[in-house]
């Protein structure tokens, strides 16, 4: 375990691949009819509830300050609880394996504000990686959804947004990362107020009625909590050891989990297009791993 913590590939790996399944368990419970508010807000009060039990067990405290109450509810609204609205509201339009590739390209727009930002400049080797995936990605974008069932420009559009605003996060976490504070207390803290304010957006709009459509589902739910608590346990510390262009790189792994997912497991069918560029992406996370251990410059970096 130790190992893993410390490598930055193998925190790519895993985070990327529980990340993915939240997108065959997102489709899952949508068809179910729990709307997308819902199910966004269980993996962020799930999340945070089950990774604040360890961290009381252990004797540790989440000490409030000002700054961290702005990092915690910032990184809820860009990081967690705006992109999974849209993810769950697009899944039944795109597909789970069409929406989770839309993750692909976070690290082209992640990269663009890093550069613009003064935040981190990756070497020659980064730069073509992602560009690699992002032609993969580019090819993957034209077939709009599932084979024989293109989806409307507005749900394409939607699906777009979701990696402009996990770009904003990732860059966000890494230049406002507060001094002195661990992985797993930013995750609890996160995942809580974004449940927080999704709880609040619920409860304006529609009242507590919504939550009944989660008793259709009990074991998706009980698999998603699992996972995701799983998955930001590990996705803090990736941002650590990696840096937010790195980190924008589960993305890829995202992409390819929930590709496969939706296809063996949830019927969906995709154009030979898809497949070519999804394994076009996955030359690309290659590349952005191999230059993950030559020198780059760094501007600004935060604390391990």
């Amino acid at each position: 375990m130790k190992f893993l913590w410390d490598s930055a590939l193998g925190l790519l790996v895993v985070t990327g691949g529980l990340l993915g399944m939240t997108l065959p368990f997102g489709k899952l419970a949508t068809a179910a009819g729990v709307p997308a508010m819902v199910w966004a807000f269980v993996i962020s009060f799930g999340a945070g509830g089950m990774l604040l039990c360890p961290l009381l067990l252990g004797g540790q405290r989440i000490r409030l300050t000002a700054r961290k109450l702005r990092y915690f509810f910032v990184t809820a609204a860009v990081s967690y609880a705006f992109p999974n609205l849209l993810m769950f509201s697009a899944i039944p339009h795109l597909g789970a394996g069409y929406t989770g590739i839309m993750f692909t390209l976070s690290p082209v727009i992640t990269l663009v504000f890093s550069i613009l930002l003064g935040v981190r400049s990756p070497n020659l080797l980064g730069v073509t990686g992602i560009a690699v995936g992002f032609i993969g990605a580019v090819m993957v974008a034209l077939t709009r959804g599932e084979a024989g069932q293109p989806a409307d420009y507005f749900w394409v559009a939607i699906g777009l947004l979701i990696p402009v605003s996990l770009a904003a996060g990732n860059i966000y976490r890494t230049v406002d990362w507060p001094e002195s504070t661990g992985p797993i207390e930013l995750a609890v803290g996160s995942h809580l107020a974004a449940a927080t304010l999704l709880l609040v957006g619920i409860l304006a709009l529609f009242g507590w009625q919504p939550f009944a459509s989660l008793g259709s589902v009990p074991l998706v739910a009980a698999g998603q909590v699992a996972s995701a608590s799983a998955m930001f346990a590990f996705f803090f510390r990736l941002q650590a050891v990696g840096g937010p262009v790195y980190l924008s790189q589960i993305g890829y792994v995202a992409a390819a989990v929930g590709l496969f997912a939706g296809t063996i497991f949830l019927g969906e069918h995709y154009q030979l297009l898809t497949w070519l560029g999804a394994a076009i992406i996955t030359a690309g996370v290659f590349i952005t791993t191999k230059a993950q251990s030559q020198p780059r410059a760094r501007v600004r970096t935060q604390p391990a």
